[in-house]
């Protein structure tokens, strides 16, 4: 047993978040985890406060004091500008890589996929999780996607690693690049190429929507799944549900300097108080923690005892099921469940060891330097609210453009799909256009061109809403087309 305590942030959160937490603390304690607990406070009760961010300042000095976090879910008020608090706090202490292990335990837990064992490997950071929003007309709302050569390399890395350090043989890349070719393109083309460098891992490519309807179906073809933010969300709680229950799902994000471990689950309000909640995700999510500060032998005797448990029947009501359940019990029944059986080994599952796992998580090598492009500005998109055809805002555009702006206006698409020139009747089109202003030649278009381009247009009382420039890089478009055009 480890003699040095190592020193952790610990949050109680919201809903059954309280009753689990203690739970967990008391077999981490029990189990001999050599800990020295921090306890801050987060979620619904400093919102209340008046903090939008969930957390304080006082907060963020302790996680970064500790660089590791055990945290209960939290409830995030809808609504009023708060921003979600596991969103904010992985993306400020730049907690890059969501690690969501997902098994059943078949017979004794309900499932149709016995044979499943595989881990979710979520991009914790970018993607249109970075809440980017905008409302740009009465009719159109916008979110900006946003997918980064360095965090796609991160955590594609952190992909392949992980599955060479835990004896995985198959990394899956799942996006839709068929359709958003540059965000979701840029992550799948660089899968292809870290991937090369691990020619001994099986590697291979799906489309998000098959692959998640392959993931529900056929769980037990694959090994190591790496995806993008809202993806990996979307799979990996799919995933969680299929191995019998979401409330067994244990949840890592790791960062370079810093982790924070949870479960997969929410706070649960409609059950909190009642003492029947289930608090394996969080356990599971502490067994991890263990793993990462070097208390590998503390992981597997918690894990063992709570495999045993299993085993032997002892099920809360999430799980329990006549005929395979052999008692019923709330939090503290299970806990004391684990507990007695602290030491034990299971006789059906494969026993955890974590035996010469290295404290303090892989280590990633540094990102590649990336070459310079030759960046050029060939253009701009103008965005703008308009009542009425698209004939009629052509008629209204055109004039303002001078041969000394350099462009011309290539089209005006609507909700993405081209509208002038040739475009069909039959489109819908709601109240925010796109007017596509563009060099004849890909020749550099000075700011100032686009500047005397837009007041022209304000003086026409043609105004607009957001303005992004168009670029090439090494003479290709560093955007893309409008369907139809």
């Amino acid at each position: 047993m480890p003699t040095n305590k190592t020193p952790i942030t610990m949050a109680r959160g919201d809903g059954i978040g309280p009753e689990i937490m203690d739970a967990t603390l008391r077999i981490l304690d029990q189990a001999g985890a050599a800990l020295e607990l921090e306890e801050i406070e987060i979620g619904k009760a400093v919102y209340d406060r008046g903090v939008k961010s969930g957390i304080e300042d006082k907060s963020w000095a302790s996680l970064r004091r500790t660089k590791v976090f055990l945290k209960a879910p939290i409830t995030t008020p809808q609504g009023g500008g708060f921003k979600s608090l596991n969103v904010t706090v992985r993306k400020t202490l730049g907690l890059y890589a969501n690690v969501r292990p997902c098994v059943s335990y078949a017979p004794f837990v309900e499932t149709k996929h016995p044979n499943m064992d595989l881990v979710i490997i979520r991009e914790n950071e970018e993607d249109l999780y970075g809440g980017i929003e905008y409302r740009q007309s009465h009719e159109v709302m916008a979110s900006l996607k946003i997918i980064s050569r360095p965090g796609t390399e991160r955590i594609v890395r952190y992909a392949f690693e992980y599955a060479k350090a835990n004896g995985r043989k198959k990394v899956t890349c799942m996006t839709k690049d068929n359709i958003m070719k540059m965000t979701d393109g840029l992550f799948h083309r660089i899968f292809d190429e870290i991937g090369a460098e691990y020619p001994e891992i099986e590697k291979n490519h799906m489309i998000i929507d098959i692959g998640a309807a392959r993931v529900a179906s056929a769980p037990h073809t694959f090994d190591v799944i790496v995806l993008p933010n809202l993806y990996g969300d979307i799979v990996s709680d799919i995933a969680a549900e299929i191995t019998g229950s979401v409330g067994l799902g244990g949840s890592s994000n790791i960062g370079e300097n810093i982790a924070m471990f949870e479960a997969v689950h929410g706070s649960a309000p409609d059950i909190a108080g009642k003492g029947i909640a289930n608090p394996s995700g969080l356990l599971l999510g502490a067994v991890m923690m263990l793993v990462h500060i070097g208390q590998g032998d503390v992981a597997a005797r918690i894990h063992n005892a709570w495999l045993k448990t299993i085993e032997d029947g002892i099920h809360t009501g999430d799980i329990f099921r006549p005929g395979a359940s052999r008692e019923k019990v709330g939090t503290d029944g299970f806990c004391k469940a684990v507990l007695d059986r602290l030491g034990q080994m299971p006789e059906k599952f494969r026993p955890a060891n974590y035996n010469g796992v290295p404290p303090g998580g892989m280590k990633m090598p540094r990102l590649a330097a990336y070459r310079d492009e030759e960046k050029v500005r060939v253009g701009v998109d103008v965005s703008l609210t308009y009542d009425g055809t698209a004939e009629k805002l052509a008629e209204k555009v055109l004039p303002c453009i001078e041969e000394a702006d350099g462009m011309e206006l290539q089209m005006i698409s609507n909700r993405g799909t081209v509208v002038w020139p040739n475009g069909q009747p039959d489109t819908f089109c709601a109240d925010n256009w796109r007017l596509r202003f563009i060099t004849k030649d890909g020749a550099n278009v000075r700011t100032s061109q686009i500047i005397a381009l837009l007041d022209r247009m304000n003086k026409a009382d043609i105004n607009f809403t957001k303005a992004q420039m168009l670029f090439t890089f090494d003479g290709k478009p560093g955007f893309s087309a409008a369907q139809g055009g």
